[in-house]
């Protein structure tokens, strides 16, 4: 299911910045299209994290120093029930923030889906940020792919918010959150089986 994209430069260490170039140009499309519309997420006042290196090392891993705590998340799922991703502290949690009408989004989830159930056994929990998207085309879409875990919904995108310095606007994004809850890696834009995989599995072998 692993798939690689024409403009993808992988480097020597296997760092989670991939494709400079198109992330680049992507991040300027996604400025470029908030100035002109104007338009901005409504924010609950959340303190964004930053980090202080993306440098991810021969595993894909931000050093344990450098790992910032993620912001509080929570709220209500596609199916309905209350999510609150504190409550997996002391699983790997990889977040992905996507949506139904983005076409690198559909592209990867296979790609997701794999990882998750490769992983699953080691402690291992996908959790999804459903952003700016109308619920029952989301909903359509999870069950088309037959995504098994679970997405917060974030029609308005407040929950996008709380990591404005960390996560486009323009989904996808997936971030890796280590077991005591801090951040330990990003991938913007679509990520491959490949890329995903070795990062989770260091992460899983870390002893908190």
């Amino acid at each position: 299911m692993d798939r690689q994209d024409a403009g993808d430069a992988i480097t020597d260490n296997g760092s989670v910045l991939r494709r400079p170039t198109a992330v680049a140009a992507a991040l300027a499309c996604v400025l470029a299209l908030t100035a002109c519309s104007g338009e901005s997420a409504a924010t609950d006042g959340a303190i964004s994290p930053t980090l202080k290196t993306v440098d991810g090392g021969e595993n894909g891993l931000i050093a344990e120093g450098d790992r910032p705590p993620a912001p509080d998340l929570s709220g209500t799922t596609l199916d309905g029930e209350r999510l609150d991703v504190a409550d997996y502290r002391g699983k790997v949690v990889v977040l992905n923030f996507w949506a139904s009408w983005c076409p690198p989004c559909r592209a990867e989830a296979p790609n997701l889906i794999e990882v998750a159930e490769q992983t699953e056994a080691d402690g291992v929990q996908f959790i999804g940020v459903n952003v700016k998207n109308a619920k029952d085309e989301a909903l359509a879409f999870e069950r088309k792919q037959g995504v098994p875990y679970p997405s917060l919904h974030d029609q308005p995108g407040v929950l996008l918010t709380r990591f404005r310095k960390l996560v486009p606007q323009v989904p996808p994004t997936t971030l890796l959150l280590d077991r005591e809850g801090r951040i330990a890696g990003r991938f913007i834009g679509g990520v491959t089986t490949r890329e995903l995989l070795i990062p989770v599995q260091a992460l899983a072998a870390e002893t908190p």
